[in-house]
Order: C-alpha cells, then structure tokens, then sequence
C-alpha cells in the first residue's frame, strides 16, 4: 500500500516555519515495503504525523491517500479494516490497559487476527528480556518494560505500515537493539514498511531513506 501526503499542513503547526525539504506542505509518497526514518526536533509533529495517517486526526489542509484513495472518504467499518490488517501503530502513550496484565493486553490485540499463540508471545518477550512480566499488571511496569510490550502488541498482526513514533525512548541500546532486530524480522517476513520517528538517533538501523519534518 502506497501513502501519499499531498501538501498536507496540520493546522496546530500552520503558524510554525518549516524547512524547504520537511514532509508539511510539500508531495511525499511512502512506497509499499520501505523502510523510513522520519527525523524531527520536538514539536514539529512527528505524533501529528501517526495520528493523521492512521486515522485519528482531520485538522490538517491537503491531501492524504492509500493507494490513490482520499482517506477522509472512509468510514468507521473500513478504517477498522485498515487498523486490523494493514497499518499498525506505536503511539508515544503507549495505550496500554494498566489494570490487565501483559498477558491480557497481548491476548485482547490477538483476538482480532490470531497472529500469534501464547507460546510465540512468552518466546518474544523472552528476547526482549520481560518474560517475568507476563502476569504483571501493565501500570506497574517501567515505562520501558512499557515499550517493549507496546513493540510486542503491535507486531500481533498484518499489516503493510508499521507507524512507531518514539518507541524507544525508555531503552537502553542494547534492549533498542534487540527491538529492532524483531521488528526487522516482522517486517521484512511482511514484505512490509515502517517509519520510525525520531529525534535524531538512527539506533544503527540501514533505512532505506529519510524524511525529515
């Protein structure tokens, strides 16, 4: 699936003075199966960026389409076909439940698609070093036991976009590392993409291109 933002300008950010090449108020395609950086200071939008490509936000000018398909045309039923099995996302509030466990959290996404079984789920959490959280309440978690939880949840699906904005704030480079090598994995077995927002670190990752904001 091809994204298209065709001179798109969130309107909390109209007033800001953007750079000639930032992806606002310029033509920018995200083509199907790449790999993207997406580089910015604090800001300028990087969490306006996800929460307008999947859906969340209408406060912007221009354009944005799937495939050649104005995503303010679709309804309720299509985006949550969307959400389901083509795009999936890593907000920086993580939405986590904090009451149910990481078991419960993980187990309530994959009733949607039954991705994964409990057997694969308790193996990634192994790499990712959080197998003793399994039945801990997700409010009681580190806020970067949090994310590679949030890393985890999202992967439990198809998808062709892969959206993580900021999603390794919390983690040291090694548990950075060992995320990124699972989300390579998952990606690439997908022939998907993915963009990660960043503020500037590339965490040693060979992406396929930059955009910047």
């Amino acid at each position: 699936m091809n994204i298209k933002l065709d001179h798109i300008m969130p309107e909390p950010l109209a007033s800001i003075n953007h750079s000639e090449d930032s992806i606002w108020g310029n033509s920018v395609e995200l083509k199907s199966g790449h790999r993207i950086l997406l580089n910015a200071s604090s800001g300028k939008g990087k969490t306006t960026f996800a929460g307008t490509i999947y859906g969340l936000r209408r406060d912007y000018s221009g354009t944005v389409t799937f495939d050649g398909e104005d995503i303010r045309s679709f309804d309720p039923d299509r985006w949550t076909d969307i959400r389901k099995t083509k795009i999936s996302a890593i907000f920086q509030d993580l939405q986590l439940f904090p009451d149910l466990s990481v078991r419960e959290n993980l187990l309530l996404k994959n009733q949607l698609t039954d991705t994964y079984s409990e057997v694969e789920f308790k193996q990634m959490m192994q790499r990712l070093e959080i197998d003793d959280k399994w039945e801990q309440p997700c409010g009681l978690l580190s806020m970067g036991q949090k994310q590679r939880v949030a890393i985890i949840r999202a992967l439990a699906q198809p998808y062709q976009w892969l959206l993580l904005d900021e999603p390794f704030s919390h983690l040291d480079v090694d548990n950075t590392d060992r995320c990124m090598v699972m989300i390579h994995e998952r990606t690439m077995e997908q022939k998907a993409g993915f963009v990660l927002t960043s503020l500037g670190s590339a965490h040693d990752y060979e992406y396929d291109y930059e955009l910047k904001l």
